[in-house]
């Protein structure tokens, strides 16, 4: 399959794009990004310089994702999503002269597999997103995330658990869980979830 790039998109000759992957109007990918196959990057959004993307991603319009951030395969990042990249962000040095890139030492987002950052949310580094969680839209999240948990808030916390599928897993007691549109059952083992039976 053929990859897309539209010509209002600012892509580095220096960035690498998958076979099959679209990246959209104003969109800019920095040097050194790699952005996997049949992925999408829509309207507006920023790819940062080094940023890794597995395959099968989305990163939606005016989304912005700071190097050294790190998606794994189908990973979904929602509208006007930030991952950040300063523990002490500053325009100037304490003695008034402009930061310079050997001034700051940037720490990055880790996205694992599957997992969905809802619109408007900012991860501020450096935190792990687990595989299969799901960060609510507008969440503020300063810790990492296990896999499969449902995020939400300022600060996020967590609020439930979510399977495969995206849906809030029902409780079934006793430390179990069924997805409501899949009917998958998860079980609760030190604080994340195993499929029963993978």
């Amino acid at each position: 399959m053929a990859t897309r790039i539209v010509d209002s998109a600012d892509v580095s000759p220096e960035a690498q794009i998958g076979d099959g992957s679209s990246i959209w109007h104003l969109a800019q990918v920095r040097e050194h990004a790699v952005v996997g196959r049949n992925c999408i990057v829509g309207r507006g959004a920023y790819i940062g310089e080094g940023v890794e993307m597995g395959d099968n991603c989305k990163v939606q319009n005016y989304a912005l994702v700071y190097e050294p951030a790190k998606l794994a395969d189908g990973v979904f990042i929602g509208p006007a999503v930030v991952l950040t990249n300063d523990h002490y962000p500053r325009a100037i040095n304490d003695d008034g002269s402009i930061k310079s890139a050997s001034d700051w030492e940037p720490v990055g987002v880790t996205i694992e597999k599957g997992a969905a950052i809802g619109a408007r949310s900012v991860c501020v580094a450096p935190v792990t997103i687990g595989a299969w969680s799901m960060v609510a839209a507008g969440a503020v999240v300063t810790k990492d995330v296990p896999p499969h948990a449902l995020v939400a808030g300022v600060p996020a916390r967590q609020i439930g658990w979510v399977g495969h599928s995206g849906a809030k897993l029902a409780d079934e007691g006793n430390g179990r869980w069924a997805c409501p549109v899949t009917g998958t059952i998860y079980e609760e083992t030190e604080s994340t979830l195993r499929e029963v039976g993978a």
